[in-house]
């Protein structure tokens, strides 16, 4: 069985929801964004930078896959994030912005793995220096699932604020494609 088609519908998945969620959050105010909600990362907006300093972390790693994806070869080049609450762009737009481009190299870079890749092990270091060593397969799962689980928690922000992002089920994704 290939897995190669799971990842790439997943990193479809993916940009179609973050897609949903930015759409919702762009109507509100900047204040909104921002305010405090008592989330795990306080805010709309600091959850929504938690994703994109997670997915910059986990491309950092990926990047360095022995395979040497070349839809990841810019991470080389982008600085490590120094905590998993760093606000990267308090400007929502410059936030959606820059998740437009993170899902683009998601999509590039799953359209480019290959089924033997995920097999392989990737030796890595958490944001400790802890050394790591996991199947690679796993941990782009990983990373699937956090997004996920973060846009949940999103969503939840945004439902509390009045607004609705929709269905977020993957099957939703893909009837509405085969309506096409």
């Amino acid at each position: 069985m290939s897995i190669k088609p799971y990842f790439e519908r997943m990193a479809d998945y993916n940009r179609w929801m973050n897609a949903k969620v930015y759409r919702s959050a762009e109507t509100l105010s900047d204040a909104d964004l921002q305010a405090d909600r008592g989330a795990f990362f306080s805010s709309i907006l600091g959850t929504l930078n938690h994703i994109l300093v997670a997915d910059t972390i986990w491309l950092k790693r990926f990047a360095n896959h022995p395979a040497r994806f070349s839809a990841l070869q810019s991470m080389h080049q982008v600085d490590a994030p120094s905590s998993l609450t760093l606000i990267l762009h308090t400007s929502f737009s410059d936030l959606a912005n820059a998740r437009r481009l993170m899902d683009e190299s998601i999509i590039q870079f799953c359209a480019e793995a290959r089924d033997d890749d995920y097999s392989e092990d990737l030796h890595y270091t958490n944001t400790e220096g802890q050394p790591f060593v996991n199947e690679f397969g796993m941990l782009v799962q990983h990373f699937f699932n956090h997004h996920t689980h973060h846009r949940g928690q999103a969503t939840t922000l945004l439902s509390q604020s009045g607004l609705d992002v929709g269905t977020t089920d993957l099957v939703m994704m893909l009837r509405e494609r085969s309506t096409r």
